[in-house]
């Protein structure tokens, strides 16, 4: 048995328990202490609330078959590619907490039984296949797969569970996905090889692929989820931590090089810990999988000792405070299910409500893995013990993590103000994702400056239109980034000869403007100056800024917006010639994953159209 699945193994099962849905809303909804003085255990989190609250949808998923519908949404609508995979995930994983001779075995076995075969003809991609082939591992190791899945399922799965589907088979490319999910294939291959399926060479030169991409594209150990146009976002870091992880599910070790990987992207995480359950704070695929994902960076890390002792006591008091604002934030009491779609949330499209009964699946399984980590690290039932304040203390004033330094720069500059983490990604977000505010080179700080899932309004980042209609932004092409401090006080500055020409999917570089960008950091400021040169024969006719705030009392002095509670006072703007303020009243434009923003400051007009134009904001925050 591979050592993640014997730490899976050693957590009771709640599958047993036929709770009306009601009671059981009742279990997974805690009420915690608003102040967090006694923290809860990791394990009596997920027992206690996140597994009741997946079995309840497992058990009227059996019972509804495909008729089950959460929150209005049918289950079973055809778009959800990794549906099936989590289905038997969630169920493997219940009942591999049962003793071989509980007398529910049979009758749940034969739930998975009749469960496999309901949903074998339905789509199952990628991370799907990964899923299915770790509850059939499970099974297998349990001595249970026999009962589990009939001969013609088992069949059908032996020739569908195949990362060839996904892969250049000649190559070990991959066919039209981001970089992450040559690790997904990695994975399925690992765990073909452990049920039989295939030898272990396969997986052998999927790492490899996986490594190479590492080396190309970055000099630092972080993986660009494009082949070299620089989006380094939450997967970059996360990635390592998933490698690691497959070689332990798998019973093995992971190479040196990716424990070293791993230590780097432990660092980028550790930074970004806090008492509040607070996750990775820019990119895509955020909420609850911006928390998770620290948390299974930082579980890998443990497993593997890439962690100091000390670092795994603040790890594993992170993780328990991650579980609890699962359950208490993104758990909604009144359907049952994790919220990231209602009540002014937002996430990403291909996130949509539609899979609503996948993503429950998948974030129970992130907790119920890494929670049975940290119970084999000896950490069950154990009362985290974490003085937050003096963590954030101890944490340097400033951190700059490089990504790749080529023709263009790619850097994260992470700063600690106070109580607040205020980064600056500089990053290009590449096809699909460049033009949206999540990737753009602005600062982010979680609970006061946050992007929109799939938005394209200019968030703090001016964007051009000129005298031809083209529409520009500086926001792919930085070169010659610079890190300087002096005490408290930390800037960076680039500059980009080429633009960023909107309309398209991928970013289109445009030399008829270039720009040099400046930011001034000091304790509760932070400034952006930027200054556009059109070539001769170019004029900017308009250019407009957004400042979208969960601050509210928004009211106009000049081109000052003063802001009368949350957690900014002031927004300034100079070089556009008026600005407003107003409500965004619930706007899908301006949701986070977190919720509403509620203010939003819009500035326009240029006061001359040729020449150099400047632009500069302020913003002052508490």
């Amino acid at each position: 048995m591979g050592e993640m699945q014997r730490m899976i193994r050693n957590r009771p099962s709640m599958l047993g328990r036929r709770l009306a849905l009601g009671a059981a809303l009742m279990v997974a909804a805690p009420v915690f202490a608003a102040d967090n003085a006694q923290p809860r255990a990791f394990n009596t989190v997920v027992e206690k609330h996140i597994q009741p609250q997946s079995e309840q949808l497992l058990l009227a998923l059996v019972k509804d078959g495909k008729a089950l519908q959460i929150d209005g949404i049918a289950v079973f609508n055809g778009s959800d590619k990794f549906l099936p995979g989590k289905i038997a995930i969630g169920l493997a994983e219940y009942l591999d907490g049962l003793a071989d001779n509980d007398p529910r075995l049979p009758a749940y076995l034969g739930h998975f039984r009749k469960i496999a075969k309901l949903t074998i003809d339905d789509p199952n991609d990628t991370w799907g296949i990964y899923y299915y082939l770790t509850a059939l591992d499970i099974l297998r190791r349990r001595g249970w797969l026999e009962q589990a899945v009939d001969p013609l399922t088992m069949a059908k799965l032996r020739v569908r569970l195949d990362w060839r589907s996904f892969v250049d088979r000649d190559r070990y490319v991959l066919i039209d996905h981001p970089n992450n999910y040559i690790v997904v294939a990695f994975s399925i291959a690992r765990l073909r090889g452990a049920l039989g399926w295939e030898d272990e060479s396969a997986a052998t030169r999927l790492y490899a692929a996986a490594a190479k991409h590492y080396r190309t594209y970055s000099d630092f150990g972080f993986a660009d989820e494009t082949d070299g146009e620089g989006r380094f976002d939450r997967y970059s870091i996360l990635l390592a931590g998933e490698i690691a992880a497959r070689y332990v599910q798998t019973g093995d070790t992971p190479p040196a090089e990716t424990l070293d990987w791993l230590r780097k992207a432990a660092d980028v995480m550790l930074l970004r810990v806090n008492g509040d359950g607070l996750g990775f704070e820019y990119g895509r695929s955020l909420g609850p999988y911006g928390e998770t994902s620290i948390v299974e960076v930082l579980t890998a890390a443990a497993a593997t000792g890439v962690l100091t002792e000390a670092e795994k006591a603040i790890a594993y008091a992170y993780a328990s405070r991650v579980s609890e604002r699962y359950v208490d934030f993104w758990i909604d009491p009144r359907t049952g299910s994790v919220n990231l779609w209602d009540d002014g949330r937002r996430t990403d499209a291909y996130r949509g409500k539609f899979r609503i009964l996948g993503e429950n699946l998948s974030l129970a399984h992130q907790f119920s893995y890494t929670n049975a980590v940290w119970n084999k690290l000896g950490y069950r039932d154990r009362a985290p013990k974490v003085d937050w304040a003096a963590v954030q203390a101890a944490k340097p004033r400033r951190s700059t993590t490089w990504f790749a330094r080529s023709t263009y720069d790619r850097m994260l500059l992470t700063l600690q103000d106070g109580k607040r983490l205020v980064s600056l990604p500089v990053i290009n977000g590449g096809a699909t994702q460049h033009n949206h505010s999540p990737y753009f080179p602005i600062p982010f700080s979680p609970g006061m400056l946050e992007g929109v899932a799939d938005g394209d309004a200019p968030l703090l980042i001016p964007q051009l239109t000129l005298n031809d209609g083209s529409v520009m932004m500086p926001l792919a092409y930085q070169r010659d980034v610079k890190v300087e401090a002096t005490g408290d006080r930390t800037s960076v500055s680039w500059h980009q000869s080429e633009l960023d020409r909107m309309g398209d999917a991928a970013p289109a570089p445009d030399k008829r403007v270039s720009v040099t960008t400046s930011y001034r950091f000091a304790p509760g400021r932070i400034i952006r100056t930027d200054v556009f040169v059109p070539q001769k024969g170019t004029t900017i006719a308009d250019a407009r800024l957004e400042f979208a705030s969960f601050s509210t009392g928004a009211h106009m002095q000049g081109n000052s917006a003063l802001f009368t509670s949350g957690a900014v006072r002031r927004f300034t703007v100079t070089g556009l010639t008026r600005c407003s303020a107003s409500p965004t009243e619930g706007k899908e434009a301006y949701r986070s994953p977190q919720g509403p923003m509620h203010s939003l400051v819009s500035c326009q007009g240029v006061r001359t159209a040729s020449g150099a134009l400047r632009i500069s904001w302020t913003l002052e925050y508490r």
